[in-house]
Formats: structure tokens, C-alpha cells, sequence
């Protein structure tokens, strides 16, 4: 009896050492779940985390902590996700900026986005605007695009600076339009929008979430939208593909893990992150925090849209002749 007792107790460590997780993910999550972001509280990506967090946390009934790392553009956020334990217990609520872009504009990181990480789930797609004061005489972007390639470097436009998203996006629509625009870089978007707003910059280039409100109360014109499509919510707001054919241009919010988070736990995270993404309150809400819900990606399909989003903007870095810093 003594020896199939051991025999017994030496095959079930024998397979605990085998699958050091297994046990224990039957119960998961059986304490509370943190999401690390790059951004500082109050921000948009930190708005939409919060959001998404109240709404895991009921359905896992335990608490889901937001730990903000800001700071060195995404940097300090992503490598102490990297470093972090993989128990399935911390994810990275990341950007595109953080996952993508940054392997292009630094020549080098402390973090890489392709091997210390695994996918787990898109949230939502982030659009851009781009939109001129109330009282620019150029009312379409052709105009636009007519004025600046009749008098090049005339017509100023305002982003994040010219290696961010906003940068980029309109230095992409100068090099598609064949023109020249007088780039002004700043480094907060309420500083933009008050120079717009008061006459001293003619256009201005940030995502939805930012200008959404100055276009509805009239301080803005929006001239075009990033997105593939019109948005529901800007009906006769031309999207860019309508003058430059098949351009889109979005930001991305998602979930990723440290690499060698057991597999089990990504997927259940993916889907209970999908089951709340076919919830229309969920939607809505969503896209009044300006991102649009993706209702369905697997996390193979996750793992294939990353894969096409570097080589994109790889080729996209190399069309506005971006270096590294």
C-alpha cells in the first residue's frame, strides 16, 4: 500500500513538473489582475484601460489594478511590463506607438515588442482627424492641398511632433497630396488647440478623442478622418481614403502578455475581452472615449495583425524617411 501511495504521490509531482501552471489555472484569476500602461492617469489610453478594467473585474469578481508607468515615449511602461512576471497576472495595455512604431524611431530599446510579449487581444482602433481653424478659407482638403502646393510651406499644421502618430499621419497626407506643410511640433495638444483656435496655426492633426469637442462646439473644421470609412458619429466628414485610394491610418489599444504567460490564460482573457465587446453599451462607450471596439480577433488573428502592422509601418517609416534616434 506504502508503495502505490508513492507510486501515486511521484506521478502527480512528476506532472505538476511537467505543467507548473495547470492546477492553478483552473481557479483563474484567484487574486486580483494588474494592467500596466505608458501613459500617465487621466490620459485617453488610460481612460479607455480604467473602462475596460471595471468591466473584467465583474466578471472575474476581482479587482483589475491600473499601474501607470509613464514616461521616454512608451519606454519605461512596456520594459517593466516586459520584465514582469508571466502568471498570467499582469498584462500590458499597450498602444501602437509602444508595440510598433518605437522599433522604428529609436535605434535601439531596452524591450522587444515581438519576443518578450505575446498578443492577447485588440480592444479598439483609435481614429485621427485632421481639421482646420474655423476660419480657414481652404473648406475641403483639396482646397487645402491646392492652397499649399500653390504657395509650399504657406499652410501650418499642428501635431504631437513629427515622429508620433499625429506627426506622421500629416506628413503622410503632404507626401501623398504632393505638397509641403510648415510642421509646428508640440508637445501638449491643449497647447495646439489653443494656437489653432486663435488664429496663429491653420490646421491641426490629432487623434478623435482630442478634437471631437472642438468640432462639435465649432472651434474646428474637420476636413478628413483617418479611417478607412466615414465615421458613424461625423456622417459628411470625408474619410482620407476618398482622395488618397485605400489609405487608412489608425491607432490601436490592446492586450499583450510577457512572453511565457501560459497559453490557457491568454485565451481566456481573449475571450472574456471579446464577450464584452459584443456588448452594445460596451461599444458605445467605447467610441465615446473615441475607440472603435474590434468585436472579433482570436488571438492567432491578433498575433497575424501585429505581424502586418510592423511591416506596414516599416514600409510607411521608409516613405517619410524617418531615422532613427
Amino acid at each position: 500500500m506504502r508503495r502505490r501511495t508513492f507510486a501515486l504521490s511521484a506521478a502527480a509531482s512528476a506532472l505538476a513538473g511537467l505543467h507548473p501552471h495547470a492546477f492553478a489555472q483552473g481557479q483563474w484569476p484567484e487574486r486580483p489582475v494588474k494592467l500596466i500602461l505608458s501613459q500617465p492617469a487621466g490620459s485617453g489610453p488610460d481612460i479607455l484601460a480604467r473602462y475596460l478594467g471595471e468591466q473584467l473585474s465583474r466578471s472575474w469578481k476581482q479587482p483589475v489594478v491600473i499601474d501607470n508607468k509613464p514616461g521616454g515615449q512608451n519606454v519605461i511602461g512596456a520594459q517593466a511590463a516586459a520584465r514582469s512576471p508571466a502568471d498570467g497576472y499582469t498584462f500590458y495595455y499597450a498602444t501602437t506607438a509602444a508595440m510598433v512604431t518605437n522599433v522604428y524611431t529609436f535605434k535601439s530599446l531596452p524591450y522587444d515588442p515581438a519576443k518578450d510579449f505575446v498578443p492577447v487581444r485588440l480592444v479598439g482602433r483609435s481614429p485621427f482627424l485632421l481639421a482646420a481653424r474655423a476660419d480657414f478659407p481652404a473648406r475641403t482638403l483639396a482646397e487645402v492641398l491646392a492652397k499649399a502646393k500653390a504657395a509650399p510651406g504657406s499652410v501650418s499644421v499642428a501635431t504631437e511632433g513629427p515622429k508620433t502618430f499625429s506627426g506622421m499621419l500629416a506628413d503622410s497626407v503632404a507626401e501623398l497630396g504632393g505638397v509641403k506643410f510648415n510642421h509646428v511640433p508640440y508637445t501638449k495638444a491643449t497647447d495646439a488647440m489653443q494656437d489653432v483656435i486663435g488664429g496663429r496655426i491653420d490646421l491641426v492633426c490629432l487623434p478623435d478623442a482630442a478634437l471631437s469637442a472642438y468640432v462639435k462646439g465649432g472651434q474646428v473644421r474637420a476636413l478628413a478622418t483617418s479611417t478607412a470609412q466615414r465615421l458613424a458619429e461625423m456622417p459628411t466628414v470625408p474619410s482620407l481614403s476618398e482622395t488618397f485610394a485605400g489609405f487608412e491610418y489608425t491607432g490601436w489599444n490592446g492586450l499583450f502578455a510577457p512572453a511565457g504567460t501560459p497559453a490557457d490564460v491568454v485565451a481566456r482573457v481573449n475571450r472574456d475581452v471579446e464577450a464584452l465587446l459584443r456588448q452594445p453599451e460596451v461599444v458605445q462607450r467605447l467610441q465615446a472615449l473615441g475607440s472603435i471596439a474590434e468585436p472579433k480577433m482570436s488571438v492567432a488573428e491578433f498575433d497575424a495583425f501585429m505581424r502586418a502592422e510592423r511591416e506596414r509601418w516599416s514600409r510607411l517609416v521608409q516613405t517619410l524617411r524617418i531615422q532613427a534616434e
